[in-house]
């Protein structure tokens, strides 16, 4: 079993809780410290003292570039120093995660996780030649039980979406013994954090709390990738994340959730009694359960991830007219049999590209794009809206130009009369 550290994840005792604690609330005081300094350096390299002109809009002095780019320079030290420090601290706790679900995207994300902490596989099929030479360790999805034994801290479900909410309800039993062998050894009662990567999300977040015992963290996310456009490495590609369940507290971000927020919910949340709270609480339930949901997204971070915090509301309502629309004109495009000619255009080609991206999908990841998104449908009534529209417009400019050509003489005799 390969782990990308030495550092071995044991179940720390009650005084290594207290310990861990005061160490993390230590350490989040001296990061708070340094962000604020490293937020004054940059507010002092952008103030308007700093643009080069004086207020008078003189031209600056000789010299100042090149302390502008002094400055730039240190920090940029800054940041790689943050995140040496950002991939230490990881490193220092490496994750156990678990993947139910080894399929051909299953082996894509948990070939990247390797590389930060220790990955137990499970799936319906017999993968344990694929997992071996990985580095990864396989236990038949036959025997749940055993997967959970492995005290995993994180639990990635990369099903279909059409299997997704069966699988949550087959890995509750075994869940919640697992939950009771925990408590009859003495540990804090904490279930591993269940994290989907559908690329439905109100769905998944729904099927998750009101199945999942309440001991188990959520996270909601969806790589917006996959092993073709991610084969290259995972850099500036997006992944949308809400932070769904906390330490047993359920976060909203409602339609009227100031936008700083909206945009952000890494500092602050909403639970569903409309109650504010911050990721800096100092409950060490909540710290330990926070600092969890932080390492594993930092993973994607550190993989170059362009990481968009959106409620699952939010996310669907995007991917209706963004993901959905886009494998929707690629089936009926794909239904025409469109095929190459001797003068295809670039714009064909980019046409063909589609289609070929498209139909290469299951036809059921389709089907659970159209189901489980209330806002798919009507994403279709627009697109048949549109379209009549367009005709429309086709048979108006049609009608125009016989109007017209009625309207104009036809012989020398009409004209001249």
């Amino acid at each position: 079993m390969a782990s990308c550290s030495s550092v071995a994840l044991s179940s720390p005792s009650p005084s290594d809780h207290n310990r861990n604690s005061n160490n993390m609330n230590t350490a989040r005081s001296h990061k708070r410290a340094k962000v604020s300094h490293y937020y004054t350096e940059l507010h002092a390299s952008i103030s308007p003292d700093s643009n080069g002109t004086s207020s008078g809009g003189e031209a600056a002095p000789a010299g100042k570039l090149e302390e502008l780019k002094q400055r730039e320079a240190e920090l940029a030290n800054l940041l790689a120093a943050v995140r040496r420090e950002k991939l230490s601290a990881i490193q220092s706790r490496p994750l156990k995660i678990g993947v139910l679900g080894f399929g051909r995207f299953g082996q894509f994300i948990a070939r990247t996780f390797q590389k930060y902490g220790t990955v137990v596989v499970t799936s319906r099929s017999d993968y344990t030649e694929i997992a071996s030479g990985m580095g990864v360790t396989y236990v038949p999805l036959s025997n749940l039980d055993s997967f959970l034994a492995q005290d995993l801290d994180v639990i990635v479900v990369a099903t279909s979406i059409l299997s997704f909410e069966s699988t949550i309800q087959d890995l509750v039993p075994p869940l919640e013994r697992d939950l009771n062998r925990r408590k009859q050894k003495g540990d804090l009662v904490k279930g591993p954090l269940i994290v989907d990567v559908l690329s439905v999300k109100e769905h998944a977040r729904q099927t998750m709390l009101n199945l999942l015992p309440t001991e188990c963290d959520i996270l909601c996310t969806h790589p917006m990738f996959g092993p073709d456009s991610g084969k290259h490495g995972w850099h500036n590609l997006n992944f949308v994340f809400e932070k769904t369940r906390i330490d047993g507290v359920v976060l909203e971000q409602p339609d009227d959730m100031p936008a700083e927020l909206q945009q952000d919910n890494s500092e602050a949340f909403v639970d569903n009694a409309g109650q504010v709270h911050s990721v800096h609480e100092d409950s060490e339930s909540h710290v330990e359960a926070m600092d969890r949901v932080e390492r594993f997204l930092s993973i994607w971070e550190e993989e170059g991830c362009r990481m968009v915090p959106m409620s699952a509301k939010r996310h669907d309502a995007h991917a209706a007219n963004s993901q959905f629309i886009t494998h929707l004109m690629g089936r009926i495009l794909g239904s025409q049999g469109l095929a190459p000619t001797p003068i295809d255009t670039k714009g064909f080609e980019s046409v063909l590209k589609l289609v070929g991206s498209t139909t290469a999908d299951s036809f059921e990841l389709f089907y659970g794009l159209y189901k489980f998104n209330q806002n798919s449908l009507d994403t279709i009534l627009q697109l048949r809206s549109a379209m009549d529209e367009v005709v429309d417009k086709l048979k108006e400019k049609e009608d125009e130009e016989e109007e017209r050509k009625n309207d104009t003489p036809t012989d020398m005799s009409s004209v001249a009369s």
